[in-house]
């Protein structure tokens, strides 16, 4: 039976590092309410001028090296990101080009946080239909090209002001920190090779989703949905940027996740 196998695995996050005690000074928020409800001590922003492939290209080339291959063995790629260098053609044509990978098909998925599950589904669809045999999966974002701060607010937020920040921007920034709390940069990525032996390797995937939740965790605008695409007013008021209602998001990952994870091992006889 051919497997999709996991051979090498690679990462890489920013150097600009932000912990709760910075966010503390530019928000309503303190290190332990965070910590309580999240477990985050810190996070790692990009440079202004970092996108999203900029942050995978390190970490596909440890895993590359990692799994014993050369670039220009991969054979496919599937980038999963929520926040691709440019709405269209995504992040995964230009890491094809900075890795240098010649044509190889490559495709971004839109899947937000469930994003590497469902790009390791495909990698291991690919390989067991016989089309490919090395599929280089990669999960990378840039949220913070998605956080509204001011540049006053993230100068002191880096460290490079001590502050304070203005009374407008400490409202508008606790106004987005169920959001901007949660969210850092960074890429994470495997290489998924055919194998025939049989012992190791993906043994099923299960995936669902449930479209009438699909406000718990999105992006007002801007879309197809208006015309035009995108305008001033989405900005200012904010709809541009993501919303998440945590405790929702919460409720449905604590309730659906063991529901699914039995599902699946019963499938399996696990």
């Amino acid at each position: 039976m051919m497997r999709s196998v996991i051979t090498g695995t690679g990462m890489y996050i920013p150097e600009a590092s932000v912990d709760n005690h910075a966010l503390a000074k530019i928000m309503d928020t303190s290190d332990e309410w965070i910590q309580v409800r999240t477990g985050i001590a810190k996070r790692q922003y990009a440079a202004p001028d970092q996108a999203t492939s900029d942050l995978a290209v390190p970490a596909c080339q440890q895993a590359i090296e990692n799994a014993g291959l050369e670039p220009s063995d991969i054979d496919y790629v599937v980038f999963a990101t929520m926040t691709p260098d440019f709405f269209f053609p995504g992040s995964a044509p230009f890491l094809q080009r900075k890795l240098g990978l010649e044509h190889v098909p490559c495709l971004d998925i839109r899947q937000q946080c469930a994003g590497f599950v469902y790009a390791m589904q495909l990698a291991d669809a690919l390989i067991r239909s016989g089309q490919y045999k090395r599929v280089l999966v990669v999960g990378a974002e840039v949220h913070a090209s998605l956080v509204p701060w001011s540049q006053e607010s993230w100068s002191i937020a880096l460290g490079r002001d001590e502050g304070p920040v203005s009374d407008e921007d400490y409202e508008l920034n606790t106004d987005t920190r169920d959001r901007v709390v949660l969210f850092g940069d960074g890429a994470g990525a495997v290489v998924v090779e055919a194998r025939e032996d049989g012992e190791s390797g993906i043994v099923d995937s299960l995936i669902y989703t449930n479209g009438d939740e699909a406000e718990r965790l999105w992006t007002k605008a801007s879309g197809s949905s208006f015309r035009p695409y995108i305008n001033q007013d989405m900005i200012d008021s904010g709809d541009v940027t993501p919303i998440v209602e945590g405790r929702k998001v919460y409720v449905l990952a604590v309730t659906l996740m063991p529901q699914v994870t039995l599902e699946i091992l019963e499938k399996n006889g696990l």
